[in-house]
């Protein structure tokens, strides 16, 4: 009877703190677009110049002229939302006694290392974004790995010597302990992931739409391992997601920018590696895998061959190209990145609940 108690407790906790981000989500995203219109507009230029990574890009620019004007940072509400929600409980569980302190979902063990990143990493993004704003260009491609690997470092520093982590999860093969070496396995993920989540940022609620199939399976996830503190955290990014959709779907009224993307991204990364299932992340995050590996094929092709395989990258783009309609794409991507998702939920289901049964 407890546990059935404490059960629907925890559900109603998860529905509640994901309804009040979206509605709070939406009321600062609205008045946010005010702002951005006001002082942050023509916003980042969208258009790409000629450069050492991307070099000519006239397909895109063509396709893109349009959006020229529309503002950024659009993704800023998202992660002060969650940041306001988590630490407005977690005040109230010391000031108010009782109720609160179990509603409260910031601890060290969960959640604390999340929202550090969740902050941070929005926070350089913000920079990037404002630098593209006001100084016609922001980080450049080796600033953001060096920004990346920065932020990696401290997280891996954190899981090795704070968590004593040391051994990663393979579906169906188990824990393998590889030392010191997970520093170096973290910090790729990390940067991996932040990378794919970047690229996959390009049309009108993409990336909101993905990003939101991603957490749902990382919550599922976090909830089976009875984590429930980080589950409510993840919802309570959901919920601002989809307030954050309501304003970015096509035709949008912002983008995300960098400083929504990196905190995000960053995000799916810390959570993938704290619930031990990063291995299932290129299942999970199938888009960002696809939009990633199209843009680094791309690249090495015109280094090394001096040819394009694809019309324009990341590969969202080339099916702009071939005529598929913005929103048709979007819709699309939605779609198979969440069928990934329940296939990676599935993997870790199998993986960690059918040998229990056989005990």
């Amino acid at each position: 009877m407890l546990d059935q108690t404490f059960t629907i407790f925890n559900v109603v906790r998860i529905f509640t703190v994901a309804t009040l981000a979206f509605f709070i989500n939406l009321i600062l995203t609205y008045f946010w677009t005010q702002i951005l219109y006001k002082y942050f507009r023509p916003g980042k230029k969208v258009e790409r110049e000629e450069n050492a990574f991307w070099g000519e890009t006239p397909i895109f620019n063509q396709l893109h002229k349009k959006k020229e004007g529309t503002p950024t940072m659009g993704g800023l509400p998202i992660w002060v939302t969650v940041t306001f929600l988590t630490l407005l409980f977690w005040i109230l569980s010391y000031t108010v006694d009782g109720f609160w302190s179990q509603v409260n979902f910031l601890s060290r063990s969960q959640t604390l290392l999340p929202l550090g990143f969740l902050v941070l990493a929005g926070l350089v993004g913000m920079t990037d974004d404002i630098l593209g704003i006001f100084k016609k260009g922001g980080f450049n491609l080796k600033k953001r790995l060096i920004f990346y690997t920065v932020l990696a470092l401290i997280g891996a520093w954190w899981f090795y010597f704070k968590l004593d982590r040391d051994t990663i999860n393979i579906p169906f093969l188990g824990d393998l302990y590889i030392g010191w070496w997970y520093l170096l396995y973290f910090i790729f993920i990390m940067i991996g992931t932040a990378f794919s989540m970047n690229e996959t940022d390009g049309l009108d609620g993409l990336s909101g739409g993905v990003f939101l199939t991603i957490f749902g399976a990382l919550a599922a996830i976090a909830f089976d391992q009875g984590r429930m503190d980080l589950v409510v955290f993840l919802v309570a990014i959901m919920g601002a997601l989809t307030g954050f959709l309501w304003f970015n779907i096509y035709p949008a009224k912002f983008f995300m920018g960098d400083t929504g993307v990196m905190a995000l991204g960053f995000m799916v990364g810390v959570v993938a590696l704290l619930t031990n299932t990063a291995l299932l992340l290129p299942i999970i995050a199938i888009i960002p895998l696809i939009e990633s590996t199209s843009v680094i094929i791309q690249t090495l092709s015109k280094k090394i061959r001096k040819k394009k395989i694809f019309p324009s990258t990341p590969i969202h783009h080339t099916f702009e190209a071939l005529g598929w309609p913005e929103s048709q794409i979007t819709m699309r991507f939605w779609m198979i990145n969440a069928i990934g998702a329940v296939l990676g939920l599935i993997i870790f289901l199998v993986d960690s609940k059918i040998p229990a049964l056989f005990k």
